[in-house]
């Protein structure tokens, strides 16, 4: 990017001066003498490394930022007007509420960056001729541009990206709820499993997109061009598979005879079969008697299932991204290939479910989808997790003992010391653990 640097002088900063400049902005935040803010305005920073600093409301302003590494860092209200962060890695970074318009993130890494209302609309630079007149500074990439930019796993909820130039980049499973989107430029993006729920795409460019399984409930597509988009599996206001509508008898009757038959150990009523069927128009799930409830491949997304008793239950393959399963019993239920990402898991029973002669029957989580889940406080003892995928995910608290985590994915996960005893990670990755 040049921000015609005939007109801008650019200071060049070493490492060593960045690191005493961002030395003392952490001396202002943490109230010490000497302190002062973190202003990088028009300053040459590539290639130094920031990682892991707390720069949050610093100043980076028409800032060259290429290839530098910012990974880990409070960068919270911090201001990118019209900065370069062209191949920049800014990994798990805090960037809540920062200030990034007009930036060109070409080829940046913002993986499981935290972009919570990020303002990443067009921006230019402005500066008055001798005349008085304003001249205004171009990128000559283009304003707001984020092409072939990773944004896996990234929270980017509520962030304005209104115009945005984002071709083939990866949104892939990135939290994008509410998210402003409008004429944006998404040619060839991929948002596979991404949360676009109650997103503005209106007048934007989906040409070639994979939003495959991905959350468009309530997304506006208003005047979008999506020729050779590919929408398989995903989630819209439409039914997902079959109907609540098109069953038999009415759901709540149903419901009742199952809860009858667990009641009486199967003397009346009458089990409920739900594979299948799209269940987000049920209400009152709450603490309800589900157990040995059979809804392999079922819709639950965003449901309240506080509290609900599902032990030995079958939800192979179910859905139950951004739903309530606080409280809730799933000792020795199937949850194989499950999507609970985004799931409230806090102190739900997932321990192992006691059968006859002692026997034991583990919760199985085989190759569920966790990202983001919270299970912080949760007995997940002698559970079958082997191949998860649990980036972000929170088990502070849980109870991990004599767990299988083998070839799971825990990228960011948050894990303490005090949560696991006699716990498997064989061939487990990115297992980081907090001591407390």
């Amino acid at each position: 990017m040049t921000l015609a640097r005939d007109r801008i002088v650019y200071q060049r900063l070493s490492q060593r001066d960045a690191h005493i400049i961002a030395a003392k902005h952490e001396m202002l935040f943490a109230g010490r003498l000497g302190g002062a803010r973190a202003v990088f305005a028009f300053c040459d920073l590539s290639g130094v490394d920031l990682s892991g600093r707390n720069l949050a409301d610093a100043d980076f302003t028409g800032a060259v930022l290429t290839e530098a590494n910012l990974s880990g860092c409070k960068l919270d209200n911090a201001v990118f007007f019209a900065a370069d962060l062209r191949r920049a890695d800014v990994s798990e970074a805090s960037l809540r509420r920062a200030d990034i318009r007009g930036a060109c993130l070409r080829g940046a890494n913002l993986i499981g960056a935290d972009l919570f209302e990020a303002d990443l609309r067009e921006g230019i630079i402005a500066e008055r001729d001798r005349k008085g007149s304003l001249k205004f500074l171009r990128h000559d990439l283009g304003p707001s541009e984020m092409p072939a930019a990773l944004l896996v796993n990234a929270n980017l909820e509520r962030a304005r990206m209104s115009g945005i130039v984002a071709i083939q980049a990866d949104f892939s499973d990135a939290n994008m709820r509410g998210c402003r989107l409008v004429r944006a430029n998404l040619r060839q993006v991929k948002m596979a499993g991404a949360n676009l729920e109650n997103a503005d795409l209106s007048g934007s460019d989906l040409s070639g997109a994979d939003l495959s399984g991905a959350v468009l409930m309530g997304a506006k597509l208003v005047m979008a061009q999506m020729d050779g988009a590919d929408f398989t599996g995903a989630l819209t206001d439409a039914p997902m598979g079959k109907s609540v509508a098109d069953l038999p008898e009415p759901i709540d009757e149903m419901l009742a005879r199952h809860v009858r038959w667990v009641e009486t150990s199967g003397a009346e009523g009458k089990p409920v079969m739900l594979d299948g069927v799209d269940m987000r128009p049920v209400k009152g799930l709450v603490h309800l008697n589900l157990t040995a409830l059979s809804a392999n491949r079922a819709v639950f997304y965003g449901l309240d299932l506080k509290g609900a008793q599902l032990q030995g239950a079958q939800l192979q393959g179910a859905d139950f991204r951004n739903a309530c399963l606080a409280n809730a019993d799933l000792r020795g239920a199937n949850l194989r290939d499950a999507k609970l990402g985004g799931c409230d898991l806090r102190d739900a029973n997932m321990g192992p479910l006691v059968l006859n002669n002692d026997r034991l029957m583990p919760a199985h989580l085989t190759g569920a989808n966790m990202r983001y889940a919270d299970l912080r406080g949760a007995d997940l003892r002698h559970a079958v997790l082997i191949g998860i995928d649990g980036a972000y995910a929170n088990f502070i608290g849980a109870n991990m003992r004599q767990a299988d985590f083998s070839h799971a994915v825990l990228t960011g996960a948050q894990i303490t010391h005090s949560s696991f005893r006699e716990t498997v990670f064989d061939g487990a990755t990115g297992v980081k653990l907090i001591t407390r």
